[in-house]
């Protein structure tokens, strides 16, 4: 199967050259030429990934794993190597420790159910803060109810930023799992996950990063993060959907037992007894995403060829012009002021609500999230109910800032 050309670059990010990847930017919405500010909800997709899913469909179609022929063959190299290719990409010490999901919801209902379901008792207690996305919390939940354990919730400050002090003093003897987000979607705050998972080790408690947020922004090295799991989801790297990963150590994977049960996780099935696949076949049960792996692949050797030293840097830049550019309307607040940000601008217009002010900018060709964005516990810690958001990725640019800001002023008008 042929591979997508990386995007060669030696400098600094070209932003302009890399809008012409995306076809989708190339179009209009309500008469005006879009601009697309919601890539913390599913990022846009460059002609790469999808000449990969569409040749993937085209040229190679089979099941994987399982056929002596030709197109069997090329699809399980594909899928393979596009997990060969991620696990890389995490700097995974080994491709078998990157088990395909659905994406970051799924990664994390797999550890809750596979991993720590056995290993709870009444009166355990899961650690997870107020910033965390639903999926950050709710199989917690679940899994409390199912055992008896209780969650407990690290606080944030007024600025977004997490509680640092009052981390270490939960942290204790009856800890068995810290649950935290690398990157909020709803604040956009950066979390210090290297520390967390430094204190969480000394006391032999794992450490689960939600990644979905951080992959399309930075670089990301699961050894130098100090973590036991990490979750991330393809659609926001650029990627398909309904296609992401776990990654763990290959022991942890090892003791784990079985999410489902189905073809392909199994070595040997009899009506007495299933002797079970090694990782990470042992957590693929059925058909796979195969075309989604591959889409997964070519976004991961598209985000590559960019660099992401060089992305971070653009979108550091970007974030800072954004956020002064947004100040600059009148009776517009920022939620989520924290030192350390990525990618996400949420704020509240005076008097006006969110969902009003999404849809009126829609007909100015400007897309941006309204509502809780699936964190209502970080969101209701400024009593509020909901804010709109706007999300950079490596295609926005300065001017596509100007024209939210000016599609902002045009909500005021109406409103006043």
């Amino acid at each position: 199967m042929n591979r997508p050309e990386p995007v060669s670059t030696d400098t600094a990010l070209d932003v302009e050259r890399v809008r012409t990847d995306f076809p989708i930017l190339q179009r209009e919405v309500h008469g005006k030429p879009l601009v697309y500010l919601d890539t913390a909800a599913s990022a846009q997709r460059p002609e790469a990934v999808v000449e990969a899913v569409a040749d993937f469909y085209r040229r190679h179609n089979a099941n994987i794993h399982r056929g002596v022929h030709t197109l069997s063959q090329e699809a399980t190299e594909a899928y393979e190597g596009a997990r060969a290719r991620l696990a890389s990409f995490i700097n995974a010490p080994s491709s078998a420790e990157l088990v395909f999901t659905r994406g970051t919801t799924e990664s994390i209902n797999l550890v809750a159910q596979a991993y720590l379901r056995p290993r709870l008792a009444p009166g355990d207690e899961i650690l997870v803060s107020r910033m965390e996305h639903h999926s950050n919390i709710v199989p917690w939940q679940i899994l409390c109810e199912q055992t008896g354990a209780v969650l407990r919730v690290i606080p944030i400050d007024d600025d977004g930023a997490l509680d640092m002090s009052a981390f270490h003093d939960q942290l204790n003897e009856r800890t068995r799992l810290v649950g935290i987000v690398m990157v909020s979607n709803a604040l956009g705050t950066v979390n210090p996950v290297r520390e967390m998972a430094a204190a969480a080790g000394s006391l032999d408690i794992p450490v689960l990063v939600d990644g979905a947020q951080a992959m399309p922004h930075q670089a990301v090295d699961v050894q130098s993060l100090g973590c036991t799991f990490f979750c991330f989801s393809g659609h926001k790297m650029y990627g398909p959907t309904g296609i992401g990963g776990l990654w763990a150590p290959m022991d942890v994977l090892q003791a784990m037992a079985p999410y489902q049960g189905g073809g392909e996780m199994i070595r040997k099935v009899t009506f007495e007894g299933t002797e079970y696949n090694d990782p990470p076949g042992k957590f693929e049960a059925g058909t796979p995403n195969i075309a989604g792996a591959v889409g997964l692949g070519a976004a991961v050797d598209y985000l590559e060829g960019l660099c992401m030293d060089h992305v971070a840097a653009y979108e550091a830049s970007l974030l800072d012009a954004g956020t002064a550019r947004l100040l600059d309307v009148k009776g517009l607040r920022i939620i989520g002021t924290a030192p350390h940000k990525a990618g996400v601008i949420s704020f509240t217009l005076d008097g006006i609500h969110p969902h009003d002010i999404g849809t009126i900018i829609d007909h100015h060709g400007v897309a941006i999230r309204t509502g809780h964005h699936c964190a209502m516990p970080a969101i209701a810690h400024f009593g509020l109910p909901a804010t709109a958001r706007a999300s950079l990725g490596l295609y926005n640019t300065v001017a596509e800032f100007d024209r939210l800001a000016e599609a902002l002023e045009h909500v005021r008008a109406m409103f006043a």
